[in-house]
Formats: C-alpha cells, sequence, structure tokens
C-alpha cells in the first residue's frame, strides 16, 4: 500500500533537482550568462556557481522526498542518495571532455552527503 508513496517520495526528489537544474541551466544559457552547451563548460566561475546551486537542489531533493516518505524517511534518502551518485559516477566518464574534470567529480563526491543532509533536516522537523 505504501510502496507506490515510497516510490513517489524518490521520484519526487530525483525530479527536485533534475527540472530545477535544467531550468536553471536553461535560464543562464538563454541570458548568456553560461555559454551554449556545444562550447563546452570550462570557465571556472560557470561551473563553480553551477556547482552552487547543484549543491542546493541536491540538498532540497534529499528534504521533499523525506517529507513525502510514508516511513522511514532516512531509508528513502539513502535510496535517492544512492541513485544520486551513482548517476553522478556515470556522468564522470560521460562528462569528462565537456567540462574541467574536477566538477563531475565534485558532483559524484556530494551527492551522497548532501543529499542526506536535506533529508536530516527535513526528517528533523515535526508533522
Amino acid at each position: 500500500m505504501n510502496t507506490g508513496k515510497s516510490i513517489w517520495s524518490v521520484l519526487a526528489g530525483i525530479l527536485v533537482n533534475v527540472v530545477l537544474s535544467l531550468i536553471t541551466d536553461t535560464v543562464l544559457e538563454k541570458t548568456g550568462i553560461f555559454t551554449p552547451p556545444s562550447e563546452g563548460f570550462f570557465t571556472t566561475w560557470m561551473i563553480c556557481l553551477a556547482l552552487a546551486y547543484r549543491l542546493v537542489y541536491t540538498y532540497l531533493g534529499g528534504y521533499v522526498t523525506a517529507r513525502l516518505a510514508p516511513a522511514n524517511p532516512m531509508k528513502h534518502v539513502t535510496i535517492l542518495g544512492t541513485i544520486g551518485t551513482v548517476l553522478c559516477v556515470v556522468g564522470i566518464f560521460v562528462a569528462w571532455d565537456l567540462s574541467q574534470h574536477w566538477y563531475p567529480i565534485a558532483l559524484a563526491v556530494t551527492a551522497f552527503p548532501v543529499t542526506w543532509l536535506g533529508g536530516k533536516r527535513a526528517s528533523s522537523q515535526p508533522g
């Protein structure tokens, strides 16, 4: 009975992270703040900005997952963090020549702990 709610809580955390990242990327590219994807992503300040907002969105994903989990919120957050870490590790290989090497590595290293922190914050709040 709660399986659907469990799946939804993890999926919602993924969607928060992916949708907010895509929207922010698109706005920054369309306004000329970021270079088009076809030119690569090598300017350090742009990469730092992208990392910063992705960390915020990763935190929010963990937060949303914990709040929506029908029970055991940190178990759901752990699943989300594991999925995020695996996807980021794959991203290291996919994006290796598309940006500075430290960027996809930083995403992979921070995915789990930042997701966990967002989930921990949400699960420590009442109601």
